[in-house]
């Protein structure tokens, strides 16, 4: 290791808020008292959250992950599964129903309220227009909420361009939470500009967590010569935050999911460095990252808070009796 004195200065501008948000802290909890309070297996349905390291953390515990309800043996029919945070289509409840299983549905409540807004579109007579990429698991729950043909996923501006609806005057669009704030906005007044009489949801479908996160790290990019984020290439909202850092000025932007991804041959001579982490990205791996820049420069670390967060978001009552430990989360938060 090299003597503190020989190491270059480095200056990590670190955001505040990052990592965690409510929803996942949430679905993480509800897997984690599962297992404390139904014991092994607790079967989940798609990675509970997009993060390598989170899942790998639960399956220690005794978690079993899936894609399909018809991959829980039969041996194991009474065990709970648990619904990832993404949320899921209708039809996965009902098939659950079906095969007598006991489910526990861990969809954040934001996600479950863009469902409940398309839900309204539609009740309202509206054909539903859904702003989001094609085949992220929280596009397919909300398009699952509705019967085929009602909802239209919109991508991009040239997708609106593209789009020609049977009625212009009877649309109403909702987003994806985790997409990026600016681009979002591009897509929006496209549709507005094209169909003047479309119906906005009721609120902002783009989560805090979200929004938050790409504010911090616009505040904190400008004149970074790295800007990282930890999150997974999976992860909508951490792929975001990178594109933003190179936008708002990063002179390089890169996703690593945790220390042993940093390309240490790729940055070279650096005095500042950005880091911020995605909604479903713990904060023993932004530790850990610290750590390893440590080991190579001599660190200030200068924290930019831009929001302070205080949601919560309980566990479902069947949860409740059971009491939630700081040991109990240290896999992820150290």
């Amino acid at each position: 290791m090299l003597d503190r004195a020989a190491k270059p200065s480095l200056t990590i501008r670190l955001c505040q808020p990052r990592g965690f948000c409510a929803g996942v802290d949430r679905a993480i909890q509800i897997v984690v008292l599962a297992l404390k309070k139904y014991g092994a297996p607790v079967y989940v349905r798609h990675e509970i959250v997009h993060n390598r390291y989170v899942v790998e953390g639960l399956q220690k515990l005794g978690a079993v992950f899936i894609e399909e309800l018809d991959e829980i043996p039969a041996e194991h029919q009474s065990s709970p599964v648990v619904f990832s945070a993404h949320g899921v289509p209708k039809s996965v409840p009902a098939d659950a129903q079906a095969r007598n299983l006991f489910y526990l549905d861990a969809t954040c409540p934001l996600v479950s309220k863009v469902h409940k807004q398309a839900m309204r579109h539609q009740r309202l007579g509206r054909h539903v227009l859904l702003i989001g990429h094609a085949g992220h698991p929280e596009v397919i729950g909300t398009m699952g909420q509705l019967p085929e043909g009602v909802v239209t996923l919109i991508e991009s501006e040239e997708d609106v361009e593209r789009f020609n609806p049977a009625d212009p005057s009877a649309l109403g669009f909702v987003t994806q939470t985790t997409l990026s704030v600016e681009d979002t906005a591009g897509v929006i007044r496209a549709l507005e500009e094209k169909f003047p009489e479309i119906h906005a949801a009721a609120a902002e479908s783009i989560c805090y967590a979200t929004t938050n996160r790409q504010e911090a790290v616009k505040e904190t990019a400008a004149g970074a010569d790295l800007f990282l984020v930890v999150g997974a290439p999976n992860s909508s909202n951490s792929m975001r935050l990178v594109e933003v850092a190179e936008r708002a000025g990063a002179k390089m932007s890169l996703l690593v999911q945790r220390a042993s991804d940093i390309p240490w041959e790729r940055i070279g001579a650096i005095g500042t460095l950005g880091l911020s982490a995605g909604a479903s990205a713990p904060e023993i791996l932004v530790d850990e990252i610290i750590d390893a820049f440590r080991e190579r420069f001599d660190v200030t670390v200068d924290l930019a808070v831009t929001a302070t967060e205080t949601e919560n978001f309980p566990v479902m009552r069947a949860l409740r009796d059971v009491e939630l430990t700081r040991a109990d989360m240290a896999f992820v938060n150290g």
